[in-house]
C-alpha cells in the first residue's frame, strides 16, 4: 500500500509538472516568424525591424524564417498546420487576403485557419522601370504601351499580390495592355528589372528606395493619391494622368487557429506597443512605411473586409483563378 501510495504521489507530481509546463505563459520557447517570401523584399524588411524590437521584450530568440513560393501560400500553410502554437507566427502581405479569390485550392481556409493578431504596416507602392528603359514618365510608358500593345511586360512578386493587381488596375485605367510576369518574391523580380529582363514593376516603396538611390531603377509614380513626403519629387500616378489610381500594400501578423486567448492578448498587445514606439516609427519612416494602429479585433474585421473586397475586384476585373 505504501508503495502504491508513493507511486500515486509521484504520478501526481509528474502530472502537475506536465500541466504546469503546458500552461506556461507565452513565450515558453523560441518564436519562429515565417515570412513567405525571399529575403530582401518589403515583407522581410519590415518583419526584421519588428523582430529587432520584440525580441528584447519577449526575452527569447525570435527567428525570421523565409519560406517562399506559391504567392505566399507555402509559408502560410506551415503556420496553418501549427494549430494552437503561439510560437509559430506569420508576417505576410496583402497576398494573404487576395489568394482566396485567385487560387482554386488553397491548402488552408484563410478565414478559419489563422488568428489575426496585428496590422504591422501600410506601405505605398511605386511604379518603376529599369534605369536604361526609355520611358521617363508615366505618360511615356502609356504612350509606348499604346503604340505596341502587349510588347511591354511587368514583373510582380507573384500572382494575386498587391503589386500584381496594381499592374492589372493600371492596365485597365490607362487603357493599355502589358504582359504580367510573376516571380516568387520581390527580390528575384527586382533583380530581373535591374538586369533589364523585365522593364516595368510595381512594388512597395520600402524595398525600392535602395535601388532608386543606387540609380539602377527609375521611379515613375507613386500609387497614393498624395505625394509621399519621403520621396516628394515622385509624382502620383493620379496626377500623372491616370485619375483616381490608388493601391496600397499592407502587412499583417497572424498565428495559427485556436490560440489561447491569453496568448492572443499578449502577442497583439506587445506587437502594438512596439509599433507605437518612437524607435519603430523612426525605422519605418525611413522605409516609407506607416506602422499599424489597429487593435486585434479591429485587425480581424479589417482582414475579413479585405478578403471580400479583393474578391469583388478580381471578379470584376475578370482575372482567372489559378
Amino acid at each position: 500500500m505504501v508503495l502504491i501510495a508513493r507511486f500515486c504521489i509521484a504520478l501526481g507530481i509528474l502530472g502537475f509538472a506536465a500541466s504546469s509546463a503546458l500552461a506556461q505563459s507565452f513565450p515558453a520557447r523560441p518564436v519562429r516568424i515565417i515570412v513567405p517570401f525571399p529575403p530582401g523584399g518589403t515583407t522581410d524588411i519590415l518583419a526584421r525591424e519588428v523582430v529587432s524590437q520584440i525580441q528584447p521584450r519577449w526575452n527569447v530568440p525570435v527567428i525570421v524564417d523565409n519560406r517562399a513560393g506559391a504567392s505566399g501560400t507555402i509559408g502560410s500553410e506551415q503556420v496553418a498546420r501549427s494549430v494552437g502554437d503561439p510560437h509559430t507566427l506569420l508576417i505576410t502581405a496583402t497576398h494573404h487576403a487576395i489568394n482566396p479569390s485567385l487560387q482554386k485550392k488553397l491548402p488552408y481556409d484563410t478565414k478559419k485557419d489563422f488568428t489575426c493578431l496585428a496590422l504591422i504596416a501600410i506601405v505605398p507602392n511605386v511604379l518603376f522601370v529599369n534605369a536604361a528603359y526609355p520611358a521617363k514618365s508615366v505618360a511615356d510608358l502609356i504612350q509606348m504601351a499604346k503604340a505596341k500593345p502587349g510588347s511591354i511586360s511587368f514583373a510582380s512578386t507573384g500572382i494575386g499580390g498587391a503589386n500584381h493587381l496594381a499592374g492589372e488596375l493600371f492596365k485597365v485605367m490607362a487603357g493599355i495592355n502589358m504582359v504580367h510576369v510573376p516571380y516568387k518574391g520581390a527580390a528575384p523580380a527586382m533583380n530581373d528589372v535591374i538586369a533589364g529582363h523585365v522593364p516595368v514593376m510595381f512594388d512597395g516603396l520600402t524595398g525600392v528606395i535602395p535601388q532608386m538611390q543606387s540609380g539602377r531603377i527609375r521611379a515613375l509614380g507613386v500609387t497614393t493619391l498624395k505625394r509621399v513626403p519621403l520621396v516628394p519629387d515622385i509624382p502620383t500616378i493620379d496626377e500623372a494622368g491616370v485619375k483616381g489610381f490608388e493601391v496600397l500594400s499592407w502587412f499583417g501578423l497572424y498565428g495559427p487557429a485556436h490560440l489561447a486567448p491569453a496568448d492572443v492578448t499578449k502577442i497583439s498587445g506587445d506587437i502594438n506597443a512596439v509599433l507605437a514606439s518612437s524607435e519603430i516609427q523612426s525605422r519605418f519612416a525611413k522605409q516609407a512605411a506607416y506602422p499599424g494602429t489597429l487593435s486585434q479585433t479591429e485587425f480581424t474585421r479589417f482582414v475579413e473586409s479585405e478578403i471580400d473586397k479583393w474578391g469583388d475586384v478580381i471578379k470584376k476585373a475578370g482575372i482567372p483563378q489559378e
